[in-house]
């Protein structure tokens, strides 16, 4: 009777271990819950020692195919949905348009033991590609997206018709300029203390320039979902993402891409990491977007500079349309030579 028991309880146990897991799961710690604007797929992906999936839409043109390829890479605060409009625009333009969810964001796999680094991400992202059969495309990557795109078009500029960095993140050294290094724990100390009302203020003031319309809050709801799923490994995920960006500068790097360059820059944006860890007088020297853009257009060769004056981190999103005619003039130049 005894031993019968104990297989009772080991069953029941490991029930609600099951139970938890898949509570956790449904909850939203890989957005499950939340709608992208196109069908979701995934790729099984063997990397350091593990077992991934890597999520992604791959959006066929609506329109005559032009045989071209566009690969959208998103920033940290950001997922692949952020680029709904972008790839409404360019599927109609006759593109295929491919949005990555990096390993450790959004509806990927997230492994809170892997060795974030934007060499790993590359060549996570070139997988997929070769996957797809995906030879060439233009590359674009938004904010901490920027830095990964960079990266990719160092790692494998024989596969790059062009850079497109939107608002990039690391065009400049915050290291260098006076952040210090902040560890992994005290990271995951400040991102424990997120809220949605800290999101919003924050996002207001750098991604929208000041301004605030109901939309927004979608992506307030994508980047809090899984914090209330599972609130430790969130902040323990943005901690070691925030150590990537910090010590992973693509910066000196710029006067080595070989690839044709466009930078698209809100000028209101203020984006500066670790800035919160800093003295006023040295916050006062970072972030300063309009004087980092025409210093990255001459740094990186041949590079061309589209400026929004009035946007601030997230153009794509605060002002799609006006965005989406500078994309398409862009890509025009790209393929008319």
């Amino acid at each position: 009777m005894t031993y019968m028991f104990r297989i009772l309880s080991f069953f029941v146990v490991l029930l609600l271990i099951c139970s938890a897991a898949s509570a956790k799961n449904k909850s939203g710690f890989r957005l499950e819950n939340f709608d992208y604007p196109y069908p979701v797929q995934f790729m099984s992906l063997s990397s350091q020692k593990k077992q991934l999936e890597m999520a992604y839409m791959d959006v066929k043109p609506t329109t005559e195919a032009n045989g071209k390829t566009v690969v959208l890479l998103h920033g940290k605060n950001f997922c692949a949905a952020t680029w709904g409009e972008t790839i409404r625009a360019l599927s109609a333009a006759g593109y295929r348009v491919v949005a990555i969810d990096q390993i450790g964001f959004c509806k990927s796999s997230k492994p809170i033991d892997y060795q974030y680094s934007f060499h790993q991400l590359a060549t996570n992202s070139r997988s997929l590609l070769n996957q797809l059969k995906i030879d060439k495309a233009v590359v674009v990557g938004h904010s901490m997206g920027g830095m990964l795109a960079t990266r990719y078009a160092l790692l494998y500029p024989d596969n790059v018709d062009a850079l497109f960095l939107v608002n990039p993140i690391g065009l400049e050294d915050w290291l260098a300029k006076g952040v210090p290094y902040v560890s992994i724990k005290d990271w995951y100390k400040n991102q424990l203390g997120l809220t949605a009302k800290k999101a919003r203020n924050y996002q207001q003031n750098t991604y929208y320039a000041g301004q605030w319309r109901d939309d927004y809050q979608h992506w307030i709801d994508m980047l809090m979902m899984p914090y209330k799923a599972d609130k430790e490994d969130s902040a323990w995920l943005s901690a070691i993402h925030y150590d990537m960006i910090l010590t992973q500068p693509v910066v000196h790097e710029f006067d080595q891409l070989s690839v044709p360059t466009w930078l698209f820059i809100g000028e209101k944006d203020n984006t500066a990491i670790g800035k919160a860890f800093v003295s006023d007088e040295v916050k006062k020297r970072l972030g300063n977007y309009p004087v980092l853009a025409r210093k990255t257009a001459k740094a990186i060769p041949g590079s061309h500079l589209v400026l929004f004056d009035d946007l601030g981190h997230s153009p794509q999103i605060q002002d799609p349309e006006r965005f989406q005619q500078s994309l398409m003039n862009a890509l025009n130049n790209v393929f008319s030579k």
